[in-house]
């Protein structure tokens, strides 16, 4: 084999590799002060599937009324509705962790994501951390723009920032 060939076609195999890579995971990390105490804010945002009373983007909101690992809610928005999963909830800590049960870019542009919400005392107000780890709505090598990174980081951040907005304005009320 001549060495020309042998560089070309080393040279082709990198670069196949180096474009065939998928999504890098996307973080949206978000808090804010709310001038409550914390069992005040935690007795509105703690019902899994009454997010609707707190989140502006959610027109409604159901599910089995439970508040432990594997209950389920559907969340409706605007644009459609999504299915969520609990997998951790803790009383005594203030926080809970769910999760995308079913992929529906059509009403979010993410193909999947996981999501927790803890609260925190902060002298006598409450801190509240809410954060995601996703992916854009299409996995593939060349998404197109509604379902890309940038799209997907945009729906994420304002879902997150509206719900904290409105869990202060509820709260605070």
């Amino acid at each position: 084999m001549k060495l020309s060939t042998f560089f070309f076609i080393t040279f082709s195999v990198i670069s196949m590799g180096t474009n065939a890579h998928g999504p890098t995971p996307k973080k949206a990390d978000k808090s804010i002060i709310i001038n409550a105490p914390i069992d005040k804010v935690w007795s509105v945002i703690k019902h899994f599937d009454k997010i609707s009373d707190w989140h502006p983007d959610v027109l409604s909101s159901t599910g089995d009324g439970k508040n432990e690992s594997g209950s389920e809610r559907s969340i409706t928005l605007e644009s459609g509705v999504l299915e969520e999963g609990l997998d951790y909830f803790s009383d005594a800590d203030h926080e809970y962790n769910y999760r995308l049960k079913t992929e529906n870019t059509d009403a979010f542009p993410v193909s999947s994501y996981t999501a927790a919400i803890q609260l925190m005392t902060e002298e006598d107000k409450t801190k509240v951390k809410w954060k995601s780890r996703f992916y854009r709505g299409d996995t593939g090598n060349t998404p197109p723009k509604k379902l890309n990174d940038e799209s997907a980081v945009a729906a994420m951040d304002s879902f997150i920032e509206n719900g904290l907005q409105g869990l202060k304005k509820t709260v605070e009320k």
